[in-house]
């Protein structure tokens, strides 16, 4: 969804079908929004149509626009590594090892994360160097940016012995090829 979708997907749904634009791969477009239709536009439309729904939605064949001024830092982790941590955890970790000293029960939870946050505008460059669009990403300023930090603390984590495997790099690559596959 162009709108209410997740940070990541969202931007690499806008930057691919930028970079189909740009590349003049109506099929790939018209695949892609058959799959996802958009206000109830789909493949079918006229180009016309299309392309005014995707300029709605800051998507031309020469630049993207997103949200916000790209400063905010966010943390993101590949989702069978959050489901390797929780068996980790579940098998490896007694509550004994998270449980203070004190003998205190609050602050025994654990953060499952990578511990590294790198920012939209950083996020949105290394997207736009995995699908290999050559056009701008601009942001606006004027809409929101939401919240300037969502970094979780993973010391506790890392004590008992887990760490992610699979760097945001890696990732990206990983779900834009997804994508373009499904």
């Amino acid at each position: 969804d162009l709108e209410r979708s997740h940070v990541l997907p969202a931007m690499i749904r806008k930057i691919h079908l930028a970079h189909c634009l740009k590349q003049g791969d109506w099929d790939a477009i018209c695949k892609d929004l058959n799959q996802r239709p958009v206000e109830g536009i789909d493949g079918n439309s006229s180009k016309e149509d299309i392309l005014a729904i995707l300029a709605k939605y800051g998507i031309s064949n020469s630049e993207v626009k997103l949200w916000g001024t790209g400063t905010p830092l966010r943390e993101f982790l590949w989702s069978e590594e959050m489901a390797d941590a929780s068996v980790y955890v579940m098998e490896k970790v007694d509550f004994a090892d998270v449980r203070p000293v004190s003998g205190d029960i609050r602050n025994t939870h654990i953060n499952i994360g990578t511990g590294k946050e790198l920012s939209i505008r950083e996020v949105a460059f290394l997207i736009r160097e995995k699908v290999g669009f050559s056009g701008d990403i601009v942001f606006n300023a004027a809409k929101p940016d939401g919240t300037m930090r969502k970094l979780t603390d993973v010391t506790k984590l890392h004590a008992l012995g887990w760490h992610h495997t699979i760097e945001i790099d890696e990732g990206v690559e990983r779900l834009y090829n997804w994508y373009v596959e499904n």
